[in-house]
């Protein structure tokens, strides 16, 4: 297990802030307080620490593959109206991430970027439909090689309050390279071409890079 480069600026500050705190208490505080405090701030200090673990897959790609962007569980799988961007009907995944889960986001598909944006917005629970069109969001657009428009949605939660991604307008993307990172947060979701066939069910427990989310229809 690693540790993944956005950990390391919100890591570093955690430390020498907690490690303020812990001298703060020991020399004005002292005894049975301070050892108590001491504890607390090394189990805060480990759970940020696993948040920004990193862990490196690969994952054997296809033409009409699509590979789940994050770890969490499926919340919606569903024909909707994307009218933000792609003005069209499409089949909607989306994946909710706790704050157990590992919080990196992955490209799930290969093509060229077509489309990439940024909207700022609400911090409501990413569980909530309306999380995804008003709530803080990162949009990126990939056309496949067969021509399929695939829209992948970074959607930050209520703890959630930075997305960082990473692929630009023009570049040719590939399975099992990092899309992004949502700090603290929360939801991915994918729009599909109708007649894809969805491989998972709402509940299900996925995994960023492992699991077969779908198959296109050419």
């Amino acid at each position: 297990m690693l540790l993944h480069k956005e950990g390391r600026g919100p890591l570093i500050g955690f430390a020498i802030t907690l490690i303020g705190l812990n001298a703060f208490i020991a020399l004005f505080a002292g005894g049975t307080f301070s050892y108590v405090f001491l504890a607390i701030s090394a189990l805060f200090y480990l759970a940020v620490l696993n948040f920004f673990r990193y862990e490196p897959r690969k994952h054997s790609d296809g033409p009409l593959e699509i590979v789940c962007p994050a770890d969490g569980r499926v919340v919606v799988v569903e024909e909707t109206e994307e009218k933000e961007l792609l003005g069209c009907r499409c089949l909607q995944v989306s994946v909710f991430m706790s704050v157990f889960d590992m919080h990196v986001n992955w490209i799930p598909c290969n093509g060229v970027v077509e489309h990439v944006s940024h909207t700022d917005g609400s911090f409501l629970s990413a569980h909530l439909p309306k999380s995804s069109t008003d709530n803080e969001r990162s949009a990126v657009i990939i056309r496949t090689e067969g021509g399929d428009r695939i829209l992948v949605r970074q959607v930050a939660g209520a703890i959630a309050r930075r997305i960082v991604t990473y692929p630009e307008v023009g570049q040719h993307v590939d399975i099992n390279q990092n899309l992004g990172f949502i700090k603290f947060g929360s939801r991915v979701d994918l729009y599909l071409p109708l007649g894809t066939k969805v491989h998972v069910k709402v509940g299900q427990k996925v995994q960023g890079n492992i699991t077969d989310i779908a198959t296109l229809p050419r």
